[in-house]
């Protein structure tokens, strides 16, 4: 059986995938969660083998969550399933750790598959999705990367860490620095890279 944790801030969408798991005979539901705070709680107490994890939710959001459950457990598969395809929702996720990312608007049967196929190591992505993905892909393999010159320890300490999807408070316990401190740090890896935001920082930060 598939242990699965489904977390969204809607009831509706909640009881609808439950009838839907509930419908195959190797899919159980072990919970279900309304936000982060909780999802990260439960996937701790449950121990499931997927977490169908929605992104924007009030409070602890998706991403967050994403980080902190697989920073606990990071055998555990989270599948992102989601309104929001773009890619200021699909890098961060994916930065996060997510294995898969599905649209909410994709066929039930795509979103068992895509259960199935993460609980089994694979990576589900909606076709869209992974076409923009390749896409991507093959434009910065045609791309010559820039080196970065004056990058400073700390600098690379924040820069991994980035990486890994941590936030700017996670950051800064983790290297005993202040906030601040971390966000000018950030400001100042976005400008040597030539990142306009975060999530292209934590996109050159894996090579991507």
């Amino acid at each position: 059986m598939i242990r699965v944790l489904l977390v969204d801030d809607q009831h509706l969408i909640r009881a609808g995938l439950r009838m839907l798991c509930e419908a195959q005979p190797d899919v159980e539901v072990v919970g279900e969660a309304d936000n982060g705070r909780e999802a990260v709680a439960l996937a701790a107490r449950l121990l499931p083998d997927v977490v169908v994890m929605d992104l924007r939710m009030p409070g602890v959001d998706g991403i967050t969550a994403t980080t902190r459950i697989l920073a606990e457990r990071p055998t555990t598969r989270v599948l992102v399933l989601t309104t929001f395809g773009d890619d200021d929702h699909l890098y961060p996720a994916l930065t996060a750790g997510a294995c898969g990312f599905l649209l909410k608007d994709a066929p039930p049967t795509e979103l068992l598959d895509g259960i199935r196929r993460a609980a089994a190591g694979d990576s589900p992505f909606s076709p869209e999705v992974l076409q923009r993905l390749v896409q991507r892909a093959m434009h910065a393999r045609a791309e010559t990367p820039r080196p970065v010159r004056g990058l400073t320890a700390r600098e690379q300490d924040v820069l991994d860490l980035v990486a890994e999807g941590l936030s700017n408070t996670e950051i800064a316990e983790r290297l005993h620095i202040g906030v601040t401190t971390v966000k000018t740090h950030i400001t100042s890896l976005m400008t040597k890279t030539d990142s306009p935001n975060r999530v292209r920082l934590a996109l050159f930060a894996r090579g991507v």
